[in-house]
């Protein structure tokens, strides 16, 4: 590469760089369209639109009812968010919390009244119809069906009129077919319960028969009037006609909340606040400018050159996460910015890599243009290894998880996919512009210094010994904790639910003075963290706080009369349910073992030795319990985040693990004629140590910033995670690669001679 090429290479970054940086902080248009202000936000960051609804009838619904209601709901709200809230609330009301939306009207007006809903035969069995078909106009004079039933429910009831009902519907949702001309046209796709397959089986053949329509009806309207061409005997229907996917997909979402076993009025609605507090935000953008800087610092300090090239790919890299969240529409809480914090610790782990490569090559003799192009080369394969694990766990908890696991995951797979491009394409292009332009003298990239091997694997009885012996002390604890708290963990609400406190002060209150005021004193009382949510417009501030006992309850209503006058009426404490609902933890426990299979499978494939990915996974299972025992032993609250730092963890552990397996399979194959496995093991883990050092020094940077600037529930989040990277450290060196050694050991292949 020539001056000239250098010069257009590096006026091409930095006016990429400056390009998406300002469409960061401006937009694209006056109002600011896809700017980081545009970024739609949780709950816990932003607030959104709160909905309560109470169940129809006098007598008090069962708890199977409700919790079946409650998931169907949540189906149906993560059509708005995939971190939309549903749980209960009292015995017989149901919240739904939607984030990023703040018209109320507008949901209530999209969601529907929940209810029932009725498949209805065109006649009755005394020959009269049911429901009449009129023609009328739209406001444009278009001609169209309205459809006017002729009785009430109660005689379409009484006479056998109605077919079916909402609750033999177990699914229906939009996809294609094909019509006559084999053209792909969108459709409505039914499937019936195991109850309901007779049923319809039994509709759908009279109504052929007779040649008579079926009609779906809902809330007072009718959704749909098909014609029935034959009979549908297997528990399934397409309902077809001139639909576009919205039409289809809004239809299929009527079916299903029409589908309800239990009949809800809307109770009232509002939009409420961040769940976090106001400083959520501006701390976290605090803390993440503060850990990129220091995270560059470092870099430029340890590798020169090598390290502001990779500082400024790094910039290029949040810059681009920002644009490309907005671009793909994805809604940003608290997990998501874990996920955010893995891709950057995974995207600073690439150039480390490749930067220790490189000072190897120089080590050895090489110029530093060959060792630049050789270091590329042979990172790739551990680079590519490593992310494309993570990228796949990362894949199938997108696809099977749900709620904050599913916002978790697509950050994680779009900074995974962003980091493989700023480390490969970028930084490779700076670093070659850089030595055209003159920087290409040895001392500017640093040369690799021999390191006497380390024996991790001959001291592997120490160090498992260590890890065995925290772990035994954390399920010890956990009993502990069992008999003297009623649980083996500090649950939040997320998990066991809690109290819902909803507060009118005489006056309207600013989120800061809440969190300044308020917050503090009910935290002393309630012994753990408590969410704030203003409601928009009004003097009411809803807190949330883990289950209150009678004498906590009074101790509240003392406070708030006492010292902001707030009469007992203006007081409404309500139990809630935990916003984690169980087929959220059954999906997350699913996605998390089908990904952990995968992960299996793809080492399997790579290394070509199920045992590199059997020692991987266990090393993954050490850290998670040794957190575990982090968790159980500081009593740190376990909310909706476990999850996500658990996953982190999960995520950045498999990295580091694969980097150093990637360099146990080179040496085997260049040590291996006259190598022992042990000296193979120690080598690669003592080559490897200084990646995983500064790897797990810059993440661990990013997120120690997070801790000290962060509110309550961000301190909460990020002091595990902390604790998780120094374990995921600790495992990788010193567990993972003695456990591989134990499994080569204990399961020999027949053909393997030189174990």
């Amino acid at each position: 590469m020539n001056k000239n090429r250098a010069i257009i290479i590096l006026l091409v970054f930095f006016l990429a760089l400056a390009g998406v940086t300002y469409v960061d902080f401006k937009g694209v248009d006056e109002e600011g369209t896809a700017s980081a202000s545009d970024i739609t936000l949780g709950l816990d960051l932003a607030g959104g639109v709160s909905i309560t609804y109470q169940v129809v009838g006098e007598e008090a619904p069962s708890a199977t009812d409700m919790r079946d209601t409650i998931d169907k709901l949540q189906q149906r709200v993560f059509t708005y968010s995939t971190e939309a809230l549903v749980y209960q609330e009292g015995s017989d009301r149901i919240n739904i919390e939607i984030p990023g939306v703040s018209d109320a009207n507008q949901i209530l007006e999209e969601l529907g009244r929940p209810g029932t809903l009725y498949f209805i035969y065109e006649r009755g069995s005394d020959g009269t119809l049911n429901y009449t078909q009129n023609y009328a106009t739209d406001e444009d004079g278009n001609y169209y069906f309205r459809y006017t039933l002729n009785k009430t429910i109660e005689e379409l009831e009484a006479d056998g009129s109605i077919a079916l009902y909402g609750t033999d519907v177990a699914d229906a949702q939009a996809g294609t077919t094909r019509d006559t001309m084999q053209n792909s046209v969108f459709c409505v796709e039914l499937t019936m319960t195991a109850e309901g397959r007779q049923k319809f089986a039994d509709a759908t053949t009279r109504a052929a028969a007779s040649g008579e329509t079926l009609a779906i009806y809902y809330d007072g309207v009718f959704l749909s009037v098909p014609n029935v061409a034959r009979p549908l005997t297997d528990g399934t229907a397409q309902i077809t006609g001139n639909f576009t996917y919205e039409s289809a997909d809004r239809l299929a979402s009527q079916i299903r909340i029409g589908g309800l076993k239990l009949e809800l009025n809307e109770l009232h609605s509002k939009v409420v606040g961040a769940q976090l507090g106001s400083e959520a935000i501006s701390t976290s953008l605090k803390a993440g400018a503060i850990g990129l800087v220091v995270v560059a610092v470092f870099m430029i300090v340890i590798y020169f050159f090598m390290g502001l090239a990779a500082s400024l790919s790094l910039l290029l890299y949040t810059a681009l996460m920002v644009l490309l969240l907005n671009g793909f529409g994805m809604t940003l809480t608290l997990p998501g910015i874990a996920g955010m914090i893995l891709s950057i610790g995974m995207a600073v782990d690439a150039n480390v890599i490749i930067f220790a490569r490189i000072r190897e090559e120089l080590a050895d003799g090489m110029t530093v243009k060959a060792a630049v192009k050789i270091g590329f080369d042979k990172a790739f394969s551990a680079i590519i290894d490593g992310n494309v694990t993570t990228l796949i766990a990362a894949a199938v908890l997108w696809i099977l998880g749900s709620g904050s696991i599913r916002g978790f995951a697509q950050t994680l797979v779009l900074g995974i996919a962003l980091s493989m491009f700023t480390a490969l394409f970028v930084t490779r292009w700076l670093l070659r512009a850089f030595y055209a332009l003159g920087l290409n003298k040895e001392k500017m990239y640093g040369v690799a210094k021999p390191h006497k091997p380390i024996d991790a694997v001959g001291k592997k009885g120490i160090f498992f010994a260590v890890s065995l012996v925290l772990i035994v002390g954390g399920f010890v604890v956990m009993i502990v904790n069992k008999t003297s708290m009623g649980a083996a963990l500090n649950y939040s609400l997320d998990f066991v639910g809690g109290t819902s406190t909803s507060v009118t002060f005489n006056e309207q209150m600013t989120l800061a003075e809440i969190e300044a005021q308020v917050i503090p004193k009910l935290e002393a009382i309630a012994g753990s963290a408590v969410q704030p949510q203003p409601v928009q417009g009004t003097n009411e501030v809803v807190f949330k706080s883990n289950a209150l006992a009678k004498e906590q309850r009074e101790q509240v209503e003392e406070l708030l009369l006492a010292e902001f006058g707030v009469t007992q009426d203006k007081v409404v404490m309500e139990t809630i349910s935990s916003t984690i609902s169980d087929e959220m933890k059954r999906d997350t426990v699913l996605a998390v073992c089908v990904a952990i299979v995968c992960m299996l499978i793809y080492i399997r494939i790579r290394f070509k030795d199920i045992r590199f990915g059997a020692g991987g996974v266990l090393a993954l299972m050490h850290d998670v319990l040794v957190v575990l025992a982090f968790y159980a032993v500081a009593k740190v609250s376990v909310g909706s985040t476990f999850i996500a730092c658990m996953l982190t963890i999960v995520g950045y552990s498999i990295n580091a693990t694969i980097v150093i397996f990637d360099r146990v399979r080179e040496n085997q194959a260049v040590m291996g004629s006259r190598s022992d496995l042990k000296e193979i093991m120690n080598a690669s883990i003592t080559q490897t140590m200084s990646r995983s050092i500064f790897t797990s020094l810059t993440t661990f940077i990013m997120v120690a910033a997070l801790y000290l600037l962060g509110v309550t529930a961000i301190k909460e989040f990020a002091l595990p995670l902390m604790v998780g990277i120094v374990c995921g450290t600790y495992s990788s060196i010193f567990i993972a690669g003695s456990l591989y050694y134990v499994l080569r050991k204990t399961f020999p292949k027949k053909e393997s001679t030189n174990e």
